[in-house]
């Protein structure tokens, strides 16, 4: 059941920490009321060989958007970057994103800067994105990084849909000290969940639960002397059991993906980075801790541009972030 008071967004499918910190009631506006009540929702759509065109769009304050950007140096790709101009997101806004990617159609989401979380005394803050890629598509959701200061609570949900022959890329890196003096690690709960479906069958559900007051992330078994943790997320299901070599069982192109992609992130320098693949060969996650978000950010920005090399034949274009 959707809950009007968390943007719209099935209840049921909440953490029951985040379900406790609801009930909380502000003293500001509402949670989920006018103002804290984001919305974005964006359709592409391409014909043939032509630029892929954003066909509908609808924005609820505080997202606001000024057209598509056609500078992308893959062919028929245009970008949309979310514009947010509030400052950042405070206790109990809920914001969403739905994205749909037609057949054949190629883009990229992102935002203009990084997610600033701030402090909290009650309730807490939802950024949702629902993503959809018809069959032949490609969609990139690559957002700045969240940042996430002292006593924040934030839940962040990624959904998926994919059809045969979609790829989609999303990114996520965790900036844990924000902005003001305090300690690394020093908000109240970060939740973040990103699950996959290709066909209506899940492929993917990965989330990292940090609650800092409970268990300290920096244990071994969590992050460990790390301080920003980055996630690449290639979902690139074929739907073509013949795809698969029927000696090694692996399906090879996605074999080679993820080799290029190791051979990209090792070895450098404050980083720890790995890859591993998905289940039924649907795709690829990519990890990285790191001590500044620079470094994480560049690792992770490798692994992309090879991840578009290796599907459409271009790397990754000129960005201030990724």
């Amino acid at each position: 059941m959707a809950d009007p008071g968390d943007g719209g967004i099935d209840a049921t499918r909440l953490p029951a920490a985040f379900d406790a910190y609801a009930e909380e009631s502000l003293a500001q506006a509402p949670a989920g009321g006018p103002g804290k009540n984001g919305l974005l929702e964006a359709t592409f759509a391409r014909d043939g060989d032509n630029p892929t065109r954003l066909v509908r769009d609808y924005v609820n304050v505080p997202y606001h958007l000024t057209g598509t950007l056609e500078t992308d140096p893959a062919p028929g790709l245009t970008t949309l970057i979310a514009q947010e101009p509030t400052g950042g997101v405070a206790q109990g806004d809920r914001h969403g994103m739905v994205i749909d990617a037609r057949a054949g159609a190629r883009a990229r989401v992102t935002t203009q800067s990084a997610t600033k979380v701030h402090s909290m005394r009650a309730n807490y803050a939802h950024l949702d994105a629902s993503l959809r890629a018809e069959a032949g598509s490609y969609l990139e959701y690559l957002p700045g990084p969240t940042i996430i200061n002292e006593d924040a609570r934030c839940l962040q949900t990624v959904s998926v849909e994919l059809e045969d022959d979609a790829t989609v890329v999303v990114a996520d890196v965790l900036v844990p000290d924000g902005l003001s003096d305090h300690e690394a690690f020093g908000f109240d709960h970060y939740h973040a969940r990103v699950e996959a479906e290709h066909e209506g069958r899940l492929v993917c559900a990965d989330a990292v639960d940090l609650r800092p007051n409970e268990r300290d992330p920096r244990d071994p078994a969590s992050v460990g002397e790390y301080g920003v943790v980055g996630s690449l997320y290639v979902f690139t299901p074929t739907g073509d059991e013949g795809s698969v070599d029927g000696a090694t069982g692996t399906n090879a192109d996605l074999e080679d993906l993820t080799d290029a992609i190791y051979g990209r992130i090792t070895d450098r320098e404050g980083v720890r980075a790995g890859v591993s693949t998905l289940p039924r060969d649907s795709g690829a996650i990519v990890r990285i801790l790191g001590h500044r978000e620079a470094d994480v950010t560049e690792t992770l920005r490798a692994a992309w541009d090879e991840t578009r090399r290796r599907t459409l034949g271009v790397g990754a274009p000129a960005d201030r972030r990724y």
